[in-house]
């Protein structure tokens, strides 16, 4: 989970590319209690997990507060605005804007009505690039409250571009590892024309008590346009009942929605955020590996992350319970340590600084703890060890405590090893 820098997640705001996230590191290690449906390019003051573990469902969500509510789009440069922003559209224009134009909120909500089954519509929104927040660009959405003679549900399209090659864009069209994401199914597809395209089917709370599920589509084409699609089985994501079995949209609607000419159009007139920068330059050596390899005796490594930079994770099992543990590997983070590294850091003798938590986890799952070693080395090098008393952030506890004792994630995290991964 990759560690975040000055404005914090909690606050409920989404922050700004994966790059900066994990350059910019946080101040202090508070736990998350809302993580909203979001692309994480997360920054913030917070410890938390890998960038679409802070995706309730999707890698590129959108929040419905009330079953007449706004849309909190993650896309962009505007997303951390209020739900206020939204423009609702009254009589939507059957035009769609040109990629050469502003795409206007009128024909986002025209276009998403236009493609969806027959059916009729008792609410509908959105918000186009031609709707200033604070002066910033906004990532362009349509939102309705649907109903096929089935039931009510709500249908949110959002269209985004991304920096082709970027590590953003390559996580966006990745299916989330079970470990952090709890879903029912996902299935990952490389289209004709290169655009990947992700369709995951999850409910929108962890522990399922209301019955709203979530299913969503990310397109993300060769050119960067990206293409996010939500549907519920309620009229809203939260607050709302749940008003049929399933969302109205199977895999193959989702599919048909996500990939329809029009929304390339609408995401190719949208700006690519300044900020974005393409994927980190390769290091070496696997993190996850490197984190196998420094597993105490006793320990069983049940499953570990994939390749990545910066980041990586195991699950052991030492007979009494699973136990998941993560670290990120982080150079040169001298400019933030004064802000993680206060008067109660203990300097080792080869000034090496570690500082200590313990708190919940960051989901809010009852009974799970988070336990956390956070070192920077003389030349700025950080390495952050956390282990679970719990398999994965989105499941039940497992045992009491994590499989590892603070001694031993201290060991991890001041093991000379990550000195080697460049």
């Amino acid at each position: 989970m990759p560690v975040a820098d000055h404005d914090p997640l909690g606050d409920e705001h989404f922050g700004e590319r994966l790059t900066d996230a994990l350059r910019d590191t946080g101040s202090t290690f508070r736990t998350d209690q809302a993580l909203l449906a979001a692309r994480g390019e997360l920054r913030g003051r917070r410890l938390r997990t890998r960038r679409w573990a802070a995706v309730a469902g999707g890698v590129a969500g959108v929040a419905l507060i009330g079953a007449a509510g706004a849309v909190v789009l993650p896309g962009g440069t505007g997303d951390r605005q209020q739900e206020a922003a939204a423009t609702t559209s009254p009589a939507p224009r059957s035009t769609p804007a040109t990629p050469a134009g502003a795409v206007t909120a009128d024909a986002l909500v025209a276009t998403l009505k236009k493609l969806l089954p027959r059916g009729s519509f008792s609410s509908q929104e959105g918000r186009g690039t031609d709707t200033p927040v604070a002066g910033r660009t906004v990532s362009p959405y349509a939102r309705v409250v649907y109903d096929d003679g089935r039931g009510e549900a709500a249908v949110a399209v959002s269209v985004n571009r991304l920096l082709p090659g970027s590590e953003e864009a390559r996580r966006t069209a990745q299916c989330p590892q079970l470990v952090f994401v709890a879903y029912e199914n996902c299935f990952f597809k490389k289209l004709d024309d290169g655009s990947s395209l992700v369709i995951l089917k999850s409910h929108e709370d962890l522990n399922r008590r209301s019955g709203t599920k979530l299913w969503s589509a990310e397109l993300v084409t060769p050119r960067g346009e990206h293409v996010s699609v939500r549907e519920w089985n309620a009229a809203a994501e939260k607050g709302s009942p749940v008003t049929r079995e399933q969302p109205p949209l199977d895999s193959a609607g989702l599919k048909a929605l996500a990939t329809a000419r029009e929304w390339r159009d609408f995401a190719a007139a949208v700006p690519v955020d300044p900020r974005a920068s393409a994927a980190p330059p390769a290091r070496d050596g696997s993190v996850s590996a490197t984190l196998a390899g420094l597993v105490p005796r006793g320990l069983k490594v049940v499953s570990k992350g994939t390749p990545d930079p910066g980041f990586g994770y195991v699950v052991v099992d030492d007979g009494r319970g699973r136990s998941l543990v993560q670290v990120n590997d982080q150079p040169d983070m001298r400019d933030v340590e004064g802000q993680l590294f206060g008067s109660g850091a203990e300097t080792l003798p080869d000034g090496t600084k570690v500082v200590t938590h313990r708190g919940p986890g960051e989901k809010g799952i009852d009974g799970i703890v988070m336990w956390t070693v956070d070192t920077i080395r003389p030349d700025g090098r950080r390495v952050v060890v956390s282990a679970f008393n719990s398999g994965g952030q989105n499941s039940p506890a497992t045992r009491k405590e994590p499989a590892l004792t603070m001694k031993q994630l201290e060991g991890i995290a001041t093991d000379p090893k990550w000195l080697s991964l460049g």
